[in-house]
């Protein structure tokens, strides 16, 4: 008796009665009986059980899921729940390349409801705590697997086959560090689930169920969540080529169609048009063909299916050899975790044995699969196939992302997908024949070309190994795998009844199990001691002590009325985003996406962990530039002193405050106040003084530079003329203090005895509106980067706030991406 085996099997089970109509045929014309709650609560327990094991291979390590898992989205999340235990929404982050906003940014979780009931559940969540979390949302995948395999009558060894490589195969364990993208991928069978449901009952509330489900999958608003999309309207499309009438099956099915996709609308519209703002205003409103091809997924990779430390992969000395930017001919900026593809060495057995070389997933129940195996894996080769081109062409929404082999999340679910029908294949039948059903030159050409493929492969890996100097390693790593094989080879050919290859398949569920959280559990691709990230953690003696340096400083300033900014430079990949956790408002970080103007004019880069990306564009020659005092930069915390930074690294006169255990802070001198009051003004175009690299002269003691977009929205003021010089101002008897300082508001006290401008050095960004007294004013933007506002005379209250979901913001948002699509 098998361990999973609790169905028995009754003759009138196998008449042929066909599989649920809607559904995917699970047996080819034959309908294999329900499962029994013991069978589905077993599997469910197994599932779970996997999951307890993976997570404790993470705690038995002290380790944490990495780098980006780390740098990024924890104090993302941290942000997040801080500001919603504070009774608010992270609308805006002023502690992120001196303000950032995270209600546009995919990867602020704001809109991932699972996350934000975490954050409001444990604020204060540990690391351990956060990679646990982000490991049960691949368990409800996993369940989901199980759920949807039990409904196509699939045998519970495939079932839970299919579940173990979702959750922890491939792309889902070396892709792990990537949360958001994790996130999109998790929710993904329950999207399938409810669109099998749906296109078989054609009933509003699975409709609306589907149209949910596909939304919170989408909300991640990544290339995964694009390319999950992509595949949910495959699997429709592929329903309806199926079906014996295909007009007749999209006629029946529109209503429940129209309700899935405005239910999608209209949960995903608002965070959508957000996104698709900041696009347009950030450093990338799309990405290049060559950029996007240099992550392209080699075709060589393909040989970790078959030994998964091939190229020193999962080597923990990080002795990768395989494809990246220093082993390949032409630019490939992917690296290991991206070109890891391992599922088990049993699974690819019967991927390559029974799915190809036997042609059983050309039969009806795997065709979807195998369809899916060959797009996704077309689509992740990027630029080693001709398709990856026209796609980036001509299908909507490929071009804004930079990276064709995130296609490898895909590849996973249809690699998983389709042992889990192998396997519930030869538990029912046996092995395969040697030739499938139809001619004979189809099945000898089948079995020739997955041969050939196979041994081409091999040589080609084999090839690059002896190229790099790895033959030895890399043959010894294609041994072991080989082995594994041939014994699982053996466990499959040996039974020849039901009962015997019951046993035989629960024998491959649970060797693949142990090969898989082996190979991928905490492993080098996925795992790193937790006292690498000890920001977050228990912090060193140095890291305590220049926070401490730093807040005494910084509350000081505070009091006095100044409100500084620091740059944290060098320092290892937590400390980069870091500044979320400990309140300080940083002129740097690590994102890709960064506002336009300010990448422009300040030249942060996407990475503040190396000093060699730090670029000084003419409008930012210094730390010690006017720039650099409107942006009220004070404070630079480094990984080694002054004299040690990179030539191309201005390096001022400063204080050091402090130094030890390799950081050093160091005090720039007094900056800009963070708002003043200027009476006269200049008219600039900041697009061509950021394209001249220049900040105009002004003289900031009572003047300020307006762009001309907002000169129409002046009432009193009148710019001074181009050429004009400025006469000696009258005694300046204004005053402006800042009174509240908030993630999203900021409150000014402005007294004045004539009219003029205030300026707020915090970055201009549509959706701010500022009210003076009550009243809503128009929002200039002053001083090439930042906010203003008119004022008369007078004392008045002034108050800046970010509403990014306000009718205007959103009309306004609207148009600009109606524009960007028309030209």
């Amino acid at each position: 008796m098998s361990l999973f085996d609790t169905i028995s099997y009754p003759p009138a089970a196998f008449k042929g009665q066909g599989a649920r109509r809607g559904s995917l045929d699970a047996l080819e014309g034959l309908e294999a009986p329900d499962w029994s709650r013991r069978t589905t609560a077993f599997a469910v327990a197994a599932v779970i059980a996997f999951f307890a094991a993976a997570l404790a291979f993470w705690l038995i390590a002290g380790a944490v899921v990495p780098w980006d898992s780390k740098n990024h989205f924890y104090p993302m999340f941290r942000f997040l729940a801080d500001a919603l235990r504070h009774g608010e929404l992270p609308l805006w982050n002023p502690y992120h390349f001196a303000g950032h906003p995270s209600a546009a940014d995919p990867q602020s979780l704001l809109f991932t409801p699972s996350m934000v009931l975490f954050a409001l559940i444990a604020p204060d969540a540990s690391m351990r705590l956060f990679d646990a979390v982000i490991l049960a949302h691949l368990c409800f995948g996993g369940l989901c697997v199980v759920g949807l395999c039990r409904r196509w009558r699939w045998r519970p060894a495939g079932a839970l086959l299919a579940a173990l490589i979702f959750m922890l195969g491939g792309a889902a364990s070396a892709r792990l560090q990537h949360t958001g993208m994790i996130i999109s991928y998790a929710f993904f069978p329950a999207a399938f689930w409810a669109l099998d449901c749906m296109l078989e009952r054609r009933s509003l509330w699975r409709a609306l169920l589907f149209g949910a489900l596909a939304a919170l999958m989408t909300l991640g608003r990544d290339q995964v969540a694009f390319l999950m999309d992509m595949t949910l309207a495959g699997r429709v499309v592929y329903a309806i080529a199926q079906s014996r009438a295909p007009l007749a099956y999209i006629r029946d099915r529109l209503g429940v169609f129209a309700a899935a996709g405005a239910t999608l609308v209209a949960i995903i519209a608002l965070p959508a048009l957000l996104t698709m703002q900041f696009l347009h205003e950030s450093n990338r409103p799309g990405i290049a063909f060559g950029v996007a091809a240099a992550g392209s997924l080699a075709p060589v990779n393909l040989m970790t299916l078959l030994a998964p430390n091939f190229f020193g992969s999962l080597n923990h000395l990080y002795d990768y050899w395989g494809p990246d930017y220093d082993t390949m001919a032409k630019a490939d900026w992917t690296d290991r975790a991206v070109d890891y593809l391992f599922i088990g060495a049993l699974p690819i057995l019967l991927i390559l044995w029974h799915g190809f070389g036997a042609g059983r997933l050309m039969a009806r129940g795997g065709r979807f699969f195998l369809i899916l195996i060959v797009a996704a894996l077309f689509y992740s080769l990027g630029r080693y196939t001709p398709l990856f081109s026209v796609a980036f062409d001509w299908i909507p929404g490929v071009s804004l992302y930079r990276r064709p082999a995130d296609a490898t999340f895909v590849l996973n679910i249809a690699l998983a997908f389709a042992a889990g029908y192998l396997l519930h294949r030869y538990e029912l039948d046996g092995l395969p024949g040697l030739f499938p059903a139809g001619p004979r030159w189809l099945g000898v050409a089948a079995a020739a070309v997955t041969g050939i493929a196979i041994a081409v492969l091999i040589g080609a890996g084999l090839g690059f190994s002896l190229h790099e100097g790895q033959f030895s390693a890399s043959l010894q790593q294609l041994g072991l795998s080989a082995a594994i094989a041939a014994a699982g080879a053996a466990v499959l050919a040996a039974p020849s009844t039901r009962r015997a290859r019951a046993l035989a398949a629960s024998l491959i569920v649970l060797a693949s199990a142990g090969e898989i959280l082996w190979r991928n559990a905490a492993s080098p691709l996925n795992a790193e001691p937790t006292s690498r990230y000890s920001v977050y953690a228990d912090m060193t003696p140095a890291e305590k002590d220049v926070v401490a340096v730093l807040r005494r400083e910084i509350a000081a300033k505070t009091r006095d009325g100044d409100h500084p900014r620091v740059e944290i430079l060098g320092l290892p990949g937590p400390w980069q985003n870091a500044s979320m956790t400990l309140k300080l408002e940083n002129t740097i970080g690590y994102n890709p996406l960064r506002i336009e103007d300010y990448e422009r004019a300040v030249g942060p880069g996407d990475n503040s962990g190396d000093p060699n990306l730090r670029h000084f564009p003419g409008t930012f020659r210094g730390y010690k530039c006017r720039l650099a005092s409107l942006l009220g930069l004070e404070y630079l915390v480094l990984d080694r002193p002054l004299t040690g930074l990179p030539r191309h690294v201005p390096r001022p006169k400063a204080t050091l405050i402090y130094s030890g255990g390799g950081m050093y802070a160091y005090k720039l001198g007094k900056a800009a106040p963070r708002a003043y009051f200027a009476s006269e003004i200049k008219a600039v175009d900041s697009g061509q003084a950021l394209d001249a690299q220049v900040l105009p002269d002004f003289d900031a003691s009572h003047e300020a530079l307006i762009d001309r977009s907002s000169l129409a929205s002046l009432k009193e003021l009148l710019p001074l003329p181009d050429d004009a010089v400025s006469p000696a101002p009258a005694p300046n008897l204004s005053r402006v203090e800042v009174t509240s300082y908030k993630d999203n508001a900021v409150t000014l006290d402005a007294t004045t005895d004539r009219p003029g401008l205030v300026v707020l050095h915090d970055l201009f960004y549509p959706g701010w509106e500022v009210r003076v007294d009550g009243k809503l004013q128009p929002l200039l933007k002053a001083n090439l980067l930042f906010r203003g506002v008119e004022i008369p005379a007078g004392s008045h209250r002034i108050e800046f706030a970010f509403h990014p979901f306000s009718l205007a913001n959103l009309s306004a948002a609207a148009s600009a991406v109606s524009h960007r699509t028309e030209e």
